[in-house]
């Protein structure tokens, strides 16, 4: 009976963060990428598509600011011709989508949603799985979605597909290395791999980028500035990790691998229907868990913050405690932010050029990464280095940090102009 109820509470999980909570964000984040999109560009956006009330008779329908557009997507979508082309390599070429979209829902299971729900005395925590390598977890199967593309690029048999699927090989691969090492200072500093004591940790004791309460205040630890010091890695990693995400989500300004104006819609261009919305849903599920990574790590996961959560965490209706849920609607709204926050880049900043992408990626950010870990090791150890150890450190790792920026100076080829 007990296996019975442990194994329903699962699946009351996987239902609800997946296809509750998770899965409607994708919709959800295309409504708001276009209504956005339009703000900035002054336009109006979709705002017309509702209930047809004059259907049965009403004088006027209910447009609802637009908010059925993404439903009316969705049914359109499914209701398109699902055209296979003779030309294709069938068996990749169907299995790819499929390779696109599993793996973003996948890592769904170790992001922890929210804080403990007491039920019957007994708490429950909104996390699927509460792996002790979140991290890892994350990287190991987020990694999976290039061979969801770069199938799809090769098993259509056309050349722009192949050439998106090659790019997108190359550009995951180049930035999942720079994604990899900046989140090491960060587990470094917590000395935990499980996301939901890692985000506990901060809503004790302040968010890694906001460290200004519990332990991490000087006032409250008794002088330690350790936390202070430690926000100038933590800000290097955050910025390398995001714009880490972006490259690994394919999102303006990386979106090499399906750019239009090159490729003609890149390793998508031979699929329609569902198979081509399997591709759509994988980005933006993709874009959404890299949001609530980034909020996990970074900006205190569920957390209000401010010694707030030890008081949500107490509330309770009927004797179930919905400090969780309250907590999970701090969450959500982190990653709405978050997600607005790619949206905004993605109309604002334009697309780089194939080799400024792999320059990013392999000259500036991998090094940058290596040289912070070493700078957030040396941050951390200090209080047992003592000051002149620390010093001394900090003098070796400029040098270093000095030589390696004029190796890569002198290493970079120069133009040179062409006579005509």
């Amino acid at each position: 009976m007990d296996l019975l109820v442990t194994l329903l509470i699962i699946l009351a999980k996987v239902i609800g963060l997946t296809f509750v909570v998770v899965l409607p964000l994708v919709p959800i984040s295309v409504y708001f990428e276009r209504r956005f999109s339009a703000i900035i560009q002054d336009r109006v956006g979709p705002n017309r598509v509702g209930i047809p009330l004059t259907l049965l008779g009403a004088k006027k329908d209910f447009s609802f600011f637009g908010l059925v557009q993404p439903m009316a997507d969705g049914v359109k979508l499914f209701l398109k011709e699902d055209f296979t082309p003779s030309h294709v390599r069938k068996a990749f070429y169907w299995l790819a989508p499929a390779l696109t979209v599993v793996p973003a829902l996948v890592t769904v299971c170790v992001v922890p949603f929210g804080s403990d729900i007491m039920v019957n005395g007994v708490a429950h925590k909104l996390v699927i799985a509460d792996l002790d390598v979140g991290p890892l977890f994350v990287f190991a199967i987020s990694s999976l979605s290039v061979y969801g593309i770069t199938l799809a690029g090769w098993s259509s048999n056309s050349k722009f597909p192949f050439i998106g699927g090659v790019r997108s090989t190359a550009q995951m691969i180049s930035y999942e290395i720079a994604l990899g090492l900046s989140v090491v200072p960060v587990l470094l500093y917590f000395g935990d791999l499980n996301l939901s004591n890692i985000v506990e940790h901060q809503a004790a004791n302040g968010w890694l980028l906001l460290p200004l309460w519990g332990n991490s205040a000087p006032w409250s630890n008794g002088g330690d500035y350790t936390a202070w010091l430690f926000w100038i890695p933590a800000v290097i990693a955050f910025v390398i990790f995001t714009t880490s995400i972006f490259a690994e989500t394919n999102r303006m300004p990386f979106d090499l691998p399906e750019c239009e104006t090159e490729l003609v819609g890149g390793y998508h261009t031979e699929y329609s229907s569902m198979k081509f919305a399997m591709f759509f849903m994988g980005e933006y599920a993709a874009m959404v868990i890299g949001s609530a990574l980034v909020v996990t790590l970074f900006l205190g996961g569920w957390s209000l913050g401010f010694g707030l959560d030890a008081k949500i965490a107490e509330l309770s209706v009927a004797g179930v405690g919905i400090g969780g849920l309250v907590h999970m609607a701090v969450f959500m709204a982190k990653v709405v932010a978050f997600i607005l926050f790619f949206i905004l880049v993605r109309w604002t900043v334009p697309r780089f050029r194939y080799d400024q992408l792999m320059r990013l990626g392999w000259v500036i950010f991998f090094e940058a990464a290596l040289i912070n870990v070493f700078l957030a090791a040396l941050v951390i150890a200090a209080p047992q280095f003592g000051a002149i150890s620390t010093a001394g450190g900090l003098a070796l790792l400029a040098v270093v940090t000095g030589a390696l920026i004029w190796v890569l100076k002198v290493s970079e080829k120069k133009a040179v102009p062409v006579s005509i």
